[in-house]
């Protein structure tokens, strides 16, 4: 018995020092967590739910950041053009495709509607209007005309892009005094109007060239 209370004795000899070493441990470790930098607080809750933001017209890819703000923003970019070139350059070509399509929409209808102009050469549907141009010689005067008319473009998005303070599109036309360079309703209705014009001119000379009729082309 004598042994067995000098063998405890000694167990609870050896236990002690182990429990004072962790006391001293974790007084140790919680003086020395004052002199560590506190952790950068969390970031706002509307930070991150910015940068998971997803896109309106296609919810499985994230929002395009650098179209906030502008008119006719509808998180469509699939291809992340926004990410890479200029967005001021990207509105620009879209305001010029769209209205030119808006005008090729109008013309190519209203001729296979019968609105030509007098001459034997305009006497012809509109799908056959390149290869009638080409025998005449006068895709020629079209392509110089374009030519000139796409480097004033060019040197207006040089200024542009040079912080100028042009809008993109904006050649200071408006005959009818419409005012819309500075109405955003008016902004939108172009945007919308011009990128549904470029989707309906595809469709209709398409659609005129697969089945070989005038409008309504089926």
């Amino acid at each position: 018995v004598g042994a067995v209370r000098r063998d405890s004795g000694i167990c609870g000899l050896q236990r002690r020092p182990k429990s004072n070493m962790a006391r001293a441990i974790l007084a140790l470790a919680v003086g020395a967590s004052a002199l560590v930098a506190p952790s950068q607080p969390a970031k706002p809750l509307s930070v991150v739910s910015a940068t998971s933001e997803r896109s309106a017209a296609m919810p499985f890819l994230p929002r395009p950041m650098k179209l906030d703000g502008m008119v006719g923003d509808k998180g469509f970019d699939p291809l992340g053009l926004s990410e890479w070139v200029p967005v001021e350059w990207l509105r620009e070509s879209e305001l010029k495709h769209g209205r030119v399509c808006m005008l090729a929409t109008l013309g190519f209808v209203a001729t296979d509607c019968g609105f030509r102009l007098p001459g034997e050469m305009h006497q012809i549907a509109s799908i056959n209007a390149h290869d009638m141009a080409v025998d005449m010689g006068g895709m020629t005067q079209i392509l110089t005309w374009i030519a000139v008319a796409e480097c004033i473009g060019y040197l207006a998005i040089l200024e542009m892009l040079d912080g100028s303070g042009r809008k993109p599109g904006d050649f200071g036309f408006d005959p009818l005094q419409i005012g819309g360079a500075d109405d955003p309703e008016m902004q939108l209705k172009e945007i919308e109007n011009g990128r549904l014009a470029m989707l309906a001119f595809s469709g209709i000379v398409t659609q005129a060239v697969l089945t070989g009729k005038g409008f309504p082309y089926f």
